[in-house]
Formats: structure tokens, sequence, C-alpha cells
């Protein structure tokens, strides 16, 4: 195996144990802090810290990256998760374990953002949907198994801290091995202010790929959080909700890389057109039929196999219009938008079950679909301005 393919490899692996790391997080601290009778409000709350980190930092991301490279970026931001893991069981506080999921946002972002950046900076453009479409599965698999630690609450309370920091500590360890590498530099002055610049530059160039990011943040966040509430309200079992979330996960883990290498044969655009519209359909279809529980099951899968990878393709989509000297800004934004479409999911969700009782939650996400495909079909058709890499 080459040095450019391990290094491809290990960065897929440690985002894989951050991955685990998330979705371990999520019911893990929403269990104990139900069985120690915090309300729910506050519970979801808590579990915003992890947005309201990334969104905090992402502004002061891109300076570092540029002048110290990828990897130390990379290896800070899986240190700050490793020392948060290792702390949470020292002290149960509410205010203490969202500071601490904050670190692990702003640690997460650091490490993600890196990670992003490098695989879609060295990938040729042939090969960059097969690539990252392998990183959101990797991240995919991870924080679907993530949620398996949960049950260890019942033996020890600090048993899932403890196993998922010894195995983010084990993959972090890896990165000592790579070789540090730059992204590429213009002539700008890597200052805050120019910092905005290239933000506002950016923006023009692929803001239609940032809408995939921010779809996705608002339906992965919404269907978790706010999903579970209104199945529980139209009658639906508690095992019937998790086999329902369950499959949409399942759908977009098994599609992720069939996906990927379709975007490189077919083209980003055409792609993500296509996977939006099934994915609206599904979502409708669902609406109707939410009543049957194996119907809803297929449906859900099936709007898994579509928009599931609507991130990974949103992120490749936004490499093939962004200049390369511009990509760690694109990654970046794409970082911001999922934060931003995570916050507002599970509030816009909960707030819509709250005023339209006679209307499905699906309606929602079947909306939000159905925009996102119309301004990737009227506006996404732009031609590639980004420089051909000859790397792996």
């Amino acid at each position: 195996m080459n040095k450019e393919t391990m290094r491809f490899w290990i960065l897929i692996s440690i985002v894989a144990i951050s991955g685990f790391s998330q979705g371990m997080l999520l019911p893990l601290i929403a269990i104990i802090f139900e069985n120690d009778g915090i309300s729910s409000s506050l519970n979801g709350l808590n579990a915003t810290g992890l947005y309201i980190g990334i969104l905090l930092i992402s502004p002061f991301m891109e300076y570092p990256l540029r002048k110290y490279g990828y990897k130390p970026v990379i290896i800070l931001g899986g240190l700050l998760v490793v020392v948060s893991l290792i702390l949470f069981p020292l002290w149960k506080s509410f205010w203490f374990w969202f500071i601490l999921r904050l670190l692990i946002g702003i640690g997460d972002h650091a490490l993600h953002f890196g990670t992003q950046t490098w695989i879609t900076s060295f990938s040729p453009e042939n090969k960059r949907g097969r690539n990252i479409s392998l990183y959101g599965l990797f991240f995919g698999v991870g924080f679907a198994v993530g949620p398996l630690m949960a049950p260890l609450v019942k033996i020890n309370e600090t048993m899932p801290f403890i196993i998922s920091s010894i195995l983010c500590l084990i993959a972090w360890l890896f990165l000592f091995t790579l070789k540090n590498d730059f992204p590429e530099q213009s002539i700008e002055i890597n200052s805050f202010r120019e910092t905005m610049k290239r933000f506002t530059k950016a923006t023009k160039y692929g803001w239609v790929a940032f809408l995939p990011a921010l779809g996705y943040g608002f339906l992965e966040a919404s269907l978790n959080g706010s999903f579970p509430i209104y199945g529980l309200r139209i009658g639906l079992e508690v095992s019937s909700v998790s086999l329902l979330l369950t499959s949409f996960a399942i759908g977009g883990i098994i599609f992720q890389l069939p996906l990927g290498i379709m975007s490189d044969k077919f083209g980003r655009h055409n792609v993500l057109m296509s996977v939006l519209f099934i994915g609206f359909i599904s979502f409708v279809a669902a609406s109707m039929l939410e009543e049957l529980v194996f119907a809803l099951t297929v449906c859900l899968f099936i709007a898994g196999m579509a928009v599931g990878s609507t991130f990974s393709l949103g992120i490749t989509y936004m490499a093939d219009l962004m200049p390369k000297n511009l990509l760690p800004t694109g990654n970046l934004l794409c970082g911001v938008a999922f934060s931003i479409g995570s916050l507002i999911g599970p509030y816009f969700g909960g707030l819509f079950i709250e005023l339209f009782k006679s209307i499905s939650f699906f309606n929602i996400i079947s909306v939000m679909l159905l925009i996102i495909f119309g301004a990737v079909t009227l506006f996404g058709n732009k031609p590639q301005v980004l420089e051909k890499s000859q790397s792996f």
C-alpha cells in the first residue's frame, strides 16, 4: 500500500471513530438525563452544544489550516475530542456536560474540516465522488454503531465514555504517521478580514452546493429529534420508531458508495437532482402511509438510500464548483450549513408538530427537499472551475 492510499485510509478511519463517539453521545446522554428527571426541553438544549461549538469556531478555522497545514489541525481536533470524552465521568453536571459537548463540537469540526479538505484536495476529479462517499460511509457506520454503547449505561455510566475515548485515542495516534501537507495558497494575507472575503467569494461560487449539506442537517436532526415525538403521538410503538430510524440509516449507509461512484460517472449535478427528487417522493409517500409500519419502513429506507448521501454529494459538488485555493473555505461553509440545518431542524420540526396536528410531520421534510431540488435544478448547472488533480 503506497503512502497516499495509507493516508486516505487513516483519515477516513479516524472519521469513523469520530462518528462513533457522536452517535454514542446523543442517545447516551439523553438516556442518562431522562433517568435523572431532566426535562426533554433541557435535554434537547444540551444536545445543541455540539452544533453551537461548530458555529462558534467556524470563522477561525481556516487561518490555522492555511498557516500550519492539515495534520496539526486534525491532531488538535482529535485531542480535544479525546480529552473531552475522558472528562465526562469526572463530574455529572448539566452545564459541565454542555461545555464538554461544545468542546467536542469544536474538536470534531477541526477534525472533519481538516480531513474533508485534505481528501478533496488530493483526490483526482474522477475519484473524488468515490473518496468522499467512502468518507461519508465510514462516518455513517461509526454513527450507526455508536448507539449500541448506550445499553452499557445499565452496567456502569462511565463505561461508554471510557470505551469511546480509548478508541478515539488509538485512531488519533495513527495521525502522527502522516506527513503534513498544506492547502493551495493564494497571495492573500491570512487575516480574519481576508477570511471573511474568502467566505464571500466561496459563497458566490458554490452557494447552491451548500444547500444539500444544510438540508441533510435539517433532515437528520429533525428526523432523530422530532419524529420520535410525532411517532409516539400517532400511536407507534417505541420499537417501531427505532426500526424506522434504523431503516433510514441503513439505506444511507448501503448507498453511499454506489451514489458516489455514480456521481463520478454521470455528474454531481445530475445525481443530486435525482436523489433529492426521489427523497421528496419518498417522504410524500411516507406521509400517506404512516399508519402502516411496513410501508413506512420501506419509504424511509428508500428515502435514506437517496438523500442519506446528500452531505457527501454536496461536498464533492462544492469541490467541482470551487477554485482550488478556496477549497478550505468551501469545506468550512459546508460544515456551517450542516450545523445551521441541525440547529433549526428540531425546532421547526417540534413547532410543526405543535401547530399542525392534522398534517403529517413528513410533509415539512418533503417541502424542504423540494425547495432544495428546485434550487439545484435551476441554479446548479455551473461550469467547473477546478483545476484537475493528478494525485490519489
